[in-house]
């Protein structure tokens, strides 16, 4: 059971309890603040409790004891989810992404630090050469999260993104290997052990 200790978060695998917890923020939470957020332009049916959970469950590992997801925790109470999918396997390339749901969470550094500990993770667990992120040019916290943890901005598309019928870009981030590396410290020699 992977379990990350950070100093105001926790990044735990998900139990039954937690994915129906999850369930609930995603799809039954009255105010629904973090779809204000978190990619408000795609369009989201609800799905039953039974196929949220075969969903959570399906491709749950990306790569060999790395799964594609853990669950954000403050003591005892879940916050939010961090995650990741494929883009490229052929490039090692990974998407990853973060949501705070309780916003009683937000503007605390729960999600720089939840953010900072999976991109940590993922690196160090993986052999993977590049991590990215997508956004809207509407969610200034999360490009300012990602930007904190050493990611770049690598593209801007132009009012591609509508949200409550106004335009916005749309906005990749990114970072390489060897740039988390450098700000880790780590001796590009040793790197490879560190894998192993």
């Amino acid at each position: 059971m992977i379990k990350i200790v950070g100093q105001k978060v926790e990044l735990k695998e998900a139990n039954q309890q937690d994915i129906d917890d999850l369930y609930y923020w995603k799809y039954e939470d009255k105010k629904q603040e973090a779809k204000k957020w978190n990619g408000p332009y795609i369009p989201e049916t609800k799905i039953t409790k039974e196929e949220f959970k075969i969903n959570w469950d399906k491709d749950y590992e990306i790569a060999p004891n790395t799964p594609n997801s853990l669950i954000i925790f403050v003591g005892n109470k879940l916050i939010g989810t961090v995650g990741s999918y494929w883009v490229d396997k052929n490039t090692n390339w990974l998407e990853t992404g973060i949501v705070i749901y309780d916003n009683n969470y937000w503007n605390g550094g729960y999600g720089t630090e939840a953010y900072k500990l999976w991109i940590d993770f993922l690196f160090s667990s993986t052999d993977l050469h590049r991590l990215g992120m997508s956004t809207w040019s509407g969610n200034v916290r999360m490009m300012k999260v990602a930007e904190r943890i050493g990611m770049k901005e690598e593209a801007r598309i132009r009012n591609a993104r509508m949200v409550d019928g106004e335009y916005f870009d749309a906005i990749k981030m990114g970072m390489l290997r060897e740039e988390w590396e450098e700000k880790q410290g780590i001796d590009k020699s040793k790197a490879s052990f560190l894998m192993h």
